[in-house]
């Protein structure tokens, strides 16, 4: 009997540690508030975490009116000095389908410290139902992209279409080659024209004239670049003469001063 009794006692005294741990009754804590519109699914118990570090729970969740809920948070002393009046409260996920956490974000080093009892700000949360409703929406409309390639395809394979019968139908592919050969024959032909027009005396004065402009032009530009060239050797030659110049000032200096020496 008395065996049943230690061992009863000994599983209340480590359920009231775990429970104690969870809700942080052994560890000096200080409260926050924040509010939201939608909780979306957070509970009384949830971990409240910064920085990825649990540090603390949701002690109370209460709704003050048809469109805020106040959440009432402990947090650790132990961490109080991290945490910034401008930092934003958050509601997340331990993982893709996990529990429900708070999530504080970190705010600016500047900011003061809050005071027990204050009110940060919030971050309204992003309902998975949400996300996965956006996301049936872009499968749907991927299968049906998929579906109208597919018969796109089909049709191709089968030859209608423009593009089905040019794959398809040689008739249409030997049309087209002969069409590019024709347009081949055409453009020499061209080429044969103008070569012929400009032996014809009517049209010759018009071809020699721009032949001459051609070569005027090519001739002008060509004296530029004989001018520019001169300049530029006139302008070495003076530089050079004014370098010989001045050595010669110096040796001449460079005299004067041995003979006064002397």
């Amino acid at each position: 009997m008395g065996l049943f009794i230690v061992g009863g006692l000994a599983l209340f005294v480590a359920a009231v540690f775990v429970i104690g741990k969870q809700k942080n009754l052994f560890d000096p804590v200080y409260k926050l508030t924040t509010t939201f519109h939608d909780v979306s699914g957070l509970q009384v118990g949830c971990n409240i975490r910064f920085s990825g570090i649990n540090v603390g729970t949701v002690d109370n969740i209460t709704i003050i009116n048809d469109s805020t809920v106040q959440v009432d948070m402990l947090i650790k002393q132990s961490v109080r000095q991290f945490i910034k009046a401008d930092c934003e409260a958050g509601i997340g996920s331990s993982g893709i389908i996990g529990d429900r956490v708070l999530i504080i974000t970190q705010g600016s080093s500047s900011a003061p410290l809050p005071k027990d009892g204050d009110r940060i700000a919030s971050k309204e949360p992003v309902e998975t139902d949400a996300i996965m409703a956006s996301l049936k929406v872009t499968a749907d409309n991927a299968a049906i992209i998929a579906s109208q390639l597919g018969e796109i395809f089909t049709k191709i394979n089968s030859g209608n279409g423009t593009l089905g019968r040019l794959l398809q139908d040689s008739i249409m592919a030997e049309n087209i080659n002969r069409t590019i050969v024709n347009l081949r024959k055409g453009s020499k032909g061209l080429n044969e024209d103008v070569n012929a027009a400009k032996d014809n005396f009517l049209l010759k004065g018009y071809f020699n004239k721009q032949k001459k402009a051609a070569e005027k032009g090519k001739e002008a530009v060509e004296k530029k670049k004989e001018e520019e060239q001169k300049d530029i050797q006139k302008e070495e030659k003076a530089a050079q003469k004014e370098k010989e110049d001045e050595e010669k000032k110096k040796i001449k200096e460079q005299k004067e001063i041995e003979k006064e020496q002397k």
